[in-house]
């Protein structure tokens, strides 16, 4: 059964991107000390998708690729689309993406577009992915959204890239999921260099 699953790195202090982030600025300022783990070992590791490789520990290799085989469609917001400059027509993953926007990008409106821009909100979009994914994972690509999927009771496993580093301020991951308490299951625990892999259910 499809499940909809976020990953991303995170500092310590909870920020997925440090302050000032944008199309110029991608992962704002101090924001590439978060990925820094990707270069850090000596396994290769493509992403799915594109032309990157990684070079990462064996472990954070083995448990990636694991994960990464899992998925079948990524859904993510407008402003992480635009910041990424479309992921220059190549979306990671190599599957179907779907855009939460109000505003389609018109020039990607086209035949044989990897993406899909959904204009009737969250619950559509996953549910459009889940049916793009043939069965397999759906992946949450922003922090917005994934913040949407948990309030709506979307979101099954969250899976976080810890970083042992305080960025103070930036685009924070946890920031608007209103008051009532979501309970995580741990169910996994990966430990790579610079790098600790956990792996979250949410329960429902």
């Amino acid at each position: 059964m499809s499940k909809v699953v976020f990953g991303n790195s995170m500092s310590l202090d909870g920020f997925v991107a440090g302050p000032n982030d944008g199309p110029e600025n991608g992962l704002g300022d101090g924001g590439m000390r978060l990925f820094d783990w990707y270069s850090s070992g000596d396994t290769p590791l493509p992403l799915p998708g594109t032309n990157m490789v990684f070079h990462i520990s064996r472990a954070s290799a083995e448990l990636l690729q694991e994960e990464w085989s899992k998925l079948g469609a990524m859904v993510a917001g407008r402003r992480m689309f635009d910041i990424a400059h479309a992921w220059g027509g190549n979306p990671p993953g190599g599957g179907p993406c779907f855009i939460v926007t109000h505003h389609p990008a018109q020039e990607w409106v086209t035949e044989g577009s990897p993406f899909t821009f959904v204009t009737d909100g969250v619950e559509s979009a996953i549910r459009q992915a889940k049916e793009a994914a043939g069965g397999k994972d759906v992946s949450v690509a922003s922090a917005s959204i994934a913040q949407q999927c948990l309030q709506l009771g979307l979101l099954d496993k969250i899976h976080i890239d810890l970083v042992p580093v305080l960025l103070g301020g930036g685009v924070g991951l946890f920031d608007h999921l209103g008051i009532t308490p979501i309970d995580l299951e741990v169910t996994r625990v990966v430990e790579g260099l610079g790098v600790t892999h956990l792996t979250y259910r949410v329960i429902k």
